[in-house]
């Protein structure tokens, strides 16, 4: 009896991956009747990322509620997208998703800002590894369509890697000069004085 409970335990560890975690986001229950009565169903939405980038999203349907929701995740990881970070916390540039009646805003903000954003959004971040942004939702408030949505934005997120690639440049030439131009006026100012 204990080599079967070691065998499967050996096993479980080698299907589950560790690194990703994830995050029941909804569950919707159903009903059918029928001439015996009514036969319910269960609908998960989970969110799995690995919070270093890379984020998915799956739903699964199924008679029990643990099946549904592992039906949902292994959906999720089959459906897993990476996403540029700026520093590991937030987003290089605002972005705007949509999806069917739902739609989103999500903007990049300074650090300690925290996640600001409201239920299904706030788990995709969560699992994404994002630690500060601004977010919100103008559309719908369908979980479903939120999510889509959400994915929907992190999919045009770009790094300033990818653009310079894409054009065909260097990083420093797309990234705006934020010490030449506070210098110009601080050395006219000190010019004029002098005058």
């Amino acid at each position: 009896m204990a080599r079967d409970d070691n065998r499967g335990g050996g096993r479980r560890d080698r299907d589950e991956t560790p690194e990703f975690q994830d995050r029941l986001v909804a569950i919707n229950r159903v009903s059918k009747t029928v001439k015996g009565g009514k036969r319910f169903g269960f609908a998960a939405l989970v969110v799995v990322g690995d919070q270093k980038g890379r984020v998915g999203f799956g739903k699964g349907k199924a008679k029990e509620v643990p099946e549904a929701i592992r039906k949902a995740t292994e959906a999720a990881k089959r459906k897993m997208i990476r996403v540029p970070l700026r520093e590991g916390r937030t987003l290089h540039h605002d972005v705007k998703g949509r999806h069917g009646a739902g739609k989103v805003v999500m903007r990049t903000a300074p650090q300690g800002t925290g996640i600001i954003a409201g239920g299904p959004m706030r788990a995709v971040f969560e699992m994404l590894g994002v630690q500060d942004v601004v977010s919100k939702s103008i559309g719908s408030a369908n979980p479903y369509n939120m999510i889509r949505a959400t994915m929907d934005g992190l999919t045009k997120e770009s790094s300033p890697r990818n653009v310079a690639q894409r054009r065909g440049k260097k990083v420093s030439d797309i990234l705006p000069k934020t010490d030449a131009p506070a210098e110009a006026p601080a050395e006219a100012a000190a010019e004029n004085a002098e005058a």
